[in-house]
């Protein structure tokens, strides 16, 4: 819920308007409530001390008086109209006095401590429920000795003043909440929205647009943000035009060094060819010379043809052209060419798919080239699976492998390993991935078990495969076949 930056600021404002109105509210009813209350007891007070001083004087009531001389003094009568709620008094000796039937319980109710002050001759009060109402009692002794008094008061008017308060300011911070979230809403929005065209010029930026540009129209951080972003866009621009336009010269001058190669290296095959005919003609040691002649100018052909054909890839990169291919039959010639020595082992589900017959052929055929140079004489097994929506060609081999962290590089263009998997043109992976993407697929490599490496091509399969051979089958010509063994054994 508050994964994005937008709900996380939302829910602070919210957060601190909420605590700001409650805060406020829980300030405004305390002072409220210590006013009235307050208003209250000093009304009650200053109506006790004027009972007790004034009108309950010796002369009115004798200081040893009981509950009948109370009754006829006729001091609670007026006691209550002077606005007096109600008179409960205790002597020293003799049953208590109540104004009313409701404050015969009052002698249970009053606190201990009320009684303390009453006995230290102070005036005290405290608030209380007398039949589930509220009720201020204000007490203090008639000096010196007694009656003790207990005028009560309601409270009611007071608590219900307070209780509407509480109701309003309850609504009033909600209503100030809600009206907090949508300010919040509205001012995430706000502070948000350079925040949000950042983003997308970013996205832009990472899908290949480096034209993006920010809005540079604020003063504030988010201004100056704008102003770096457009920096460092117009920066990238200028340094990835510069890196295309290097890699144009790059391979212009590969595109443009191959095909003036061609023309003297083909006189120079022909040449070495005509030589290697007649090799046995020559001395042991001119022969020597020659067999080496012959071998640098075949290296340096397939060099020149690896270069011509990736400079093809990279200029224009032609449509795949698709057309249908017998996979068992075709494989088979392929690795009849390339590694006679491997082995082939085909699901019997797979007949005949719908591909670029050219691109396929290069892609297996260096990759069993590759085999060949790097893991010479270890065993190399092609497989052929259906996936899902997608034909798997694995091409693995039992060689030396190479570590981990140099697995990713493997296809890049002319890199060289450990000496253990020299030799090569070093272009001969690259091209493969190349025409693997031409056609749609996919080629990976990851290490096999328990030795060796294991190359992966995953072509998508736009039509079904129609079945072929109900099983495996030896090829027809002896390409290792002693190493082939029923499908799903090792």
């Amino acid at each position: 819920m508050f994964d994005s930056f937008r709900a996380r600021l939302i829910a602070t404002v919210i957060t601190l308007v909420a605590v700001t109105a409650g805060l406020v509210a829980v300030t405004s009813y305390a002072l409220v409530r210590n006013s009235l209350r307050g208003q209250l007891v000093d009304d009650a007070v200053a109506r006790a001390e004027f009972n007790l001083t004034v009108l309950a004087t010796t002369e009115q009531l004798p200081g040893d008086a009981d509950r009948e001389a109370f009754e006829a003094s006729g001091l609670a009568d007026r006691f209550l109209l002077r606005g007096t709620g109600g008179v409960y008094v205790e002597f020293s000796d003799g049953p208590a006095f109540s104004s009313s039937p409701r404050l015969l319980a009052a002698g249970a109710l009053l606190s201990a401590d009320l009684r303390d002050i009453v006995a230290g001759s102070s005036y005290g009060y405290e608030f209380l429920a007398l039949d589930e109402q509220p009720n201020l009692v204000v007490a203090g002794r008639r000096p010196p000795a007694g009656p003790d008094f207990y005028f009560f008061d309601s409270a009611a008017d007071v608590e219900d003043a307070l209780t509407q308060l509480a109701r309003i300011l309850t609504i009033a911070g909600l209503g100030i909440v809600i009206l907090g979230a949508l300010g919040a809403g509205l001012i995430a929005r706000r502070v948000l929205r350079p925040v949000a065209f950042a983003g997308e010029a970013a996205g832009r930026m990472a899908e290949g647009d480096l034209s993006v540009r920010l809005p540079a129209e604020r003063a504030d951080e988010l201004g100056r943000l704008a102003i770096a972003f457009n920096q460092m866009a117009g920066s990238l621009e200028q340094q990835v035009g510069a890196l295309v336009e290097a890699r144009e010269r790059e391979q212009r001058f590969v595109a443009d060094v191959s095909h003036e190669l061609r023309t003297p290296l083909t006189a120079l095959v022909n040449e070495a060819a005509r030589l290697h005919d007649r090799l046995d003609e020559l001395p042991d040691t001119d022969r020597r010379v020659g067999e080496m002649l012959v071998a640098d100018v075949g290296r340096l052909s397939a060099l020149v043809e690896d270069l011509l054909e990736i400079s093809r890839l990279d200029a224009s990169p032609a449509e795949p052209d698709v057309s249908p291919v017998d996979v068992s039959p075709f494989l088979e010639a392929v690795i009849a060419d390339r590694h006679p020595g491997a082995t082939l082992r085909v699901d019997h589900t797979i007949g005949s798919i719908a591909t670029d017959r050219r691109s396929l052929e290069r892609i297996v055929g260096n990759l069993l080239d590759n085999a060949g140079v790097h893991a010479p004489g270890s065993p190399v097994a092609v497989t052929v699976e259906a996936g899902a929506g997608e034909l798997k060609i694995a091409v693995s081999d039992r060689g030396p492998g190479v570590l981990s962290d140099e697995l990713p590089r493997l296809f890049d263009r002319f890199y060289k390993t450990d000496s253990s998997r020299q030799g090569g043109s070093g272009l001969g992976l690259a091209i493969a991935r190349q025409h693997a993407r031409r056609a749609g697929g996919e080629l990976t490599v990851r290490a096999g078990k328990p030795a060796g490496l294991v190359f992966e091509l995953r072509l998508p399969v736009t039509e079904s495969l129609q079945p072929g051979d109900p099983a495996e089958k030896p090829l027809s010509h002896p390409i290792g076949q002693e190493n082939i063994h029923p499908r799903g054994t090792q």
